[in-house]
């Protein structure tokens, strides 16, 4: 999958208006593209590893938010999330609940708003919208293949560092030489349509999605005998207690977490049970959003024989 056709997918979802002056941009400014933000009363912008840029009235793009900027109206942001409902608002209550939606090509859509007082609250009225655009980097990871390889792993990063891309390129090159299992809840690493991913992920990768971490991690422990199992975003002590379930069947696991250094990781309970368990061997820092999807440092966590 490349940049363009990530990008064509979150056209197709806006309004006339807007996408008329976003699909004249040059194939320059898709380059390196993040995400793309849009909110009522304010600018369309758009998101880069090292800058943003404001969609201007006549199309163009601009480094500062001035009076040329596209505003964008409360209906337009109506009208989009209506598209990605497929125009069946009601029908969508997951997603309402939840506060996004996974469209083709693993572009994500987060959405703001207020949400109802109900039991289980959904959102009713929208403010702004997140189109997050994935990027596969092949070799991102071949370093860490090769000095991690056979190893319980943490990949760690602050937002928008790669962690999901760095690990997906890693699932890719183990799942192209070992059983591997990849527990992809949200579906925005292999963005599996029609049974078939959209992005490698390796040629024995099997893929669980639309299952909750841990479940998926039992289920692919007692069903498909992986000798590796990928998942991430873990954040709860039940992602952890599943890991070490897994890793006392005899499965490796690398995994994602939200953490910029080792002693912000060390805060959170769910990853210290990891560190502290003694099973895992080392963790990935990535540099951070300005270097998306680069190995700052491979810090061993315990003796590797």
């Amino acid at each position: 999958m490349n940049d363009s056709t990530s990008y064509k997918t979150v056209l197709s979802y806006l309004p006339e208006k807007i996408r008329g002056l976003m699909s004249a941009l040059h194939e320059r400014e898709l380059s390196c593209l993040t995400e793309i933000r849009m909110r009522a009363g304010g600018p369309v912008y758009m998101v880069y590893p090292d800058r943003i840029r404001f969609l201007q009235k006549d199309g163009s793009l601009s480094e500062k938010y001035t009076e040329g900027a596209y505003l964008v109206g409360t209906g337009a942001i109506k009208e989009t999330v209506e598209r990605l409902c497929h125009f069946s608002v009601h029908s969508c209550k997951k997603q309402l609940e939840e506060g996004y939606f996974m469209l083709e090509n693993g572009v994500r859509v987060g959405v703001s708003g207020v949400y109802s007082s109900a039991e289980r609250p959904v959102l009713y009225e929208f403010a702004s919208l997140n189109f997050r655009i994935p990027r596969c980097v092949i070799g991102c990871a071949d370093e860490l293949f090769a000095e991690t390889f056979d190893q319980n792993i943490i990949i760690c990063g602050s937002v928008n560092s790669g962690k999901t891309t760095v690990l997906r390129e890693l699932c890719r090159l183990t799942g192209s030489c070992r059983k591997t299992a990849l527990i992809d809840e949200r579906n925005e690493i292999a963005c599996l349509s029609g049974g078939e991913p959209q992005n490698d992920i390796g040629a024995m990768t099997d893929l669980i999605v639309n299952l909750s971490r841990a479940d998926g991690m039992m289920s692919a422990v007692r069903t498909l005998s992986p000798e590796v199992i990928f998942c991430d975003e873990i954040s709860s002590m039940e992602d952890s207690e599943a890991i070490l379930n897994g890793i006392g069947c005899g499965v490796k696991f690398a995994v994602t977490a939200h953490g910029e250094n080792y002693n912000d990781l060390m805060k959170r309970k769910d990853i210290a049970f990891l560190v502290n368990s003694g099973l895992f061997d080392c963790i990935a820092f990535l540099e951070g959003a300005s270097a998306p999807s680069k190995i700052r440092e491979i810090k061993r966590i315990r003796n590797v024989h």
